[in-house]
């Protein structure tokens, strides 16, 4: 029973040592050492070589190293067999803390008080409103984004939640899809969003969902926050919306093509934070865990948890 561990750009020691240390009797080998592929029945996988997988032909599961899963569809002859991705408290508790920082920094206007620091200038802006005035908007309402609907009505805000089907969340009014996009973000002071890529999600935040956003909030215009997936936004859209003051600022943890080319404009605007795509970082003995235990549980007879829709791509 062999695991093949490709995960590309990050390293594959702590999977490798993590998998073998748990006494489950696994084969674990390391890309591009496979040794004879037709042993090799599972594989963990972050952005792997192109093709490689359909190299494997007893290959039975694969497993996302993250909850993303994009990097493996776009792979020429994925093998039809389960696609799992990762699901933690741990991952889901880092991206509900990326939200509320991001959330609370554009709310109480920190971009502002660090530029006051830099010119040493001592001035209070306007009045702040309070969380029970600002109207929170999440897109994607898998396990993160429910995770950060809660955390965000702890904190007070006005939470609303848009889906491509309809859900129900006590205590939060729910929209979706086509019909449910422009009401949604009518009333989205703050727009937090947490959608996987997929073809009917790619280059959606752009000028005519912008254009959408609240214009009657209590902050000076609209906040766009980007923790999901770099290809659903349109950089220059975001950018031209800055600046005609479509939207007031944007925090953005993933891009377009990543890392960030060092000629982005996104760089320099004093309007955007930027972090590198670090909003939610997969713990490499969490993955492990969860990994050995889907395995246990297929190897079981039981059902694989978390398992991909290949057609709607999460």
């Amino acid at each position: 029973m062999a695991l093949l561990i490709a995960s590309g750009p990050i390293k594959p020691e702590p999977f490798a040592e993590g998998l073998s240390s748990m006494g489950n009797a696994l084969d674990v080998r390391v890309w591009p050492e496979t040794g004879d592929v037709t042993d090799i029945r599972y594989a963990l996988a972050w952005k792997p070589p192109e093709g490689m997988l359909a190299t494997l032909p007893n290959l039975e599961v694969i497993f996302s190293v993250g909850a993303g899963v994009d990097h493996l569809l776009t792979q020429s002859g994925l093998p039809d067999v389960p696609l799992v991705r990762f699901v933690d408290p741990n991952l889901t508790m880092r991206m509900s803390e990326y939200v509320c920082l991001h959330v609370l920094t554009h709310h109480r206007r920190m971009l502002d008080y660090a530029e006051n620091k830099k010119q040493k200038i001592w001035k209070e802006w306007e009045k702040q409103p309070a969380a029970n005035e600002l109207r929170v908007g999440v897109m994607g309402l898998g396990v993160l984004g429910l995770d950060a609907v809660e955390k965000l009505k702890i904190m007070g805000y006005q939470v609303a939640g848009w889906s491509r089907s309809q859900k129900q969340i006590n205590g939060v009014d729910c929209f979706a899809g086509e019909k449910g996009q422009k009401p949604f973000l009518a009333r989205t002071d703050i727009l937090v969003c947490l959608l996987p890529h997929t073809a009917g999600t790619e280059g959606m935040l752009n000028t005519e969902l912008i254009s959408g956003l609240a214009k009657d909030g209590p902050l000076p215009g609209p906040v766009l926050i980007n923790a999901g997936r770099g290809k659903v936004q349109v950089e220059a859209d975001i950018l031209d919306a800055l600046d005609s003051d479509t939207l007031w600022a944007a925090s953005l943890d993933v891009f377009e093509n990543e890392p960030l080319s060092a000629k982005s404009q996104l760089w320099a605007h004093p309007r955007v934070i930027i972090t590198p795509h670090n909003a939610s970082i997969s713990d490499d003995q969490a993955v492990c865990r969860y990994v050995a235990d889907q395995i246990a549980r297929y190897e079981n007879g039981d059902a694989l948890e978390n398992v991909v829709d290949l057609k709607q791509g999460y």
